[in-house]
């Protein structure tokens, strides 16, 4: 029944990620309730959703970009480059700290998206990341997201959209970069001993499905669809993860 369980989660957090991020919100606590504690689990589902993401990156290669400056190419080298050391730092230290700070990132998060898509005129003249900025913004989310990897997914879209790029461009070009930066983490994370291969395994199948059909749906569903999806699922994540803390 638990494999039935982190399935379902599974082909949610692939979709979820394609289209808006957040996935390993799902997958975090059904492998924890499969009965791995929370490292071995953020472990777990890093190597699992990767394929996921890969798929999902494949299949909307063509509509990535470059932001602010930077072209792909830079923005894929500071994300190999932030997410190995990531990934190093987790094996390091404890997850703890990141993991009360994540309510707060998704939320910014939410409210720089939703501010950018629904408050700000089209055309209106505002504050926009620069090269430098987008280039420290994406390598902070790069270290942030192969140290623990929640909510990378909002954090890059809300910073891809504050440079200027359609929320469509932004979804794909975001969605090469996450499995970029969670390549470098997952290549240390697989010289970890007791990995549970079958959970990861089951894992995989899921996303690799759900990450498919999230990416024929960012091309073909209204952009404003997106927008309210990733402002309504932000809120939500937010909420679910404060009351969480509060516990």
């Amino acid at each position: 029944m638990i494999l039935v369980i982190l399935f379902v989660a599974a082909v949610w957090a692939g979709v979820q990620n394609a289209l808006a991020g957040g996935g390993s919100f799902v997958t975090l606590p059904a492998l924890i309730l499969s009965g791995l504690d929370a490292r071995a689990a953020n472990i777990a589902s890093t190597i699992a959703l990767f394929p996921g993401q890969v798929t999902t990156g494949w299949v909307n290669r063509k509509m990535v970009s470059g932001a602010a400056g930077l072209s792909f190419k830079a923005l894929v080298i500071i994300s190999l480059i932030g997410g190995a050391l990531g990934g190093a730092l987790l094996l390091l230290t404890p997850s703890s700290f990141f993991a009360r700070l994540v309510p707060w990132l998704v939320l910014f998060a939410t409210a720089l998206f939703a501010y950018g898509s629904f408050v700000k005129k089209p055309g209106e003249a505002g504050a926009r990341l620069g090269r430098t900025g987008a280039g420290v913004a994406q390598f902070l989310i790069a270290v942030y997201g192969g140290y623990f990897g929640g909510g990378i997914g909002f954090l890059m879209l809300a910073a891809l959209t504050a440079t200027g790029l359609a929320v469509r461009i932004a979804g794909s070009t975001k969605n090469v970069l996450a499995a970029v930066m969670n390549a470098a983490a997952v290549a240390i994370f697989l010289f970890t001993p007791h990995i549970p291969w079958i959970r990861v395994g089951v894992v995989c199948v899921g996303a690799v499905g759900g990450g498919y059909l999230g990416a024929l749906a960012l091309k073909r569903v209204d952009e404003r669809i997106i927008r309210g999806f990733v402002v309504v699922l932000g809120i939500a994540l937010t909420i679910g993860l404060f009351l969480r803390q509060a516990k």
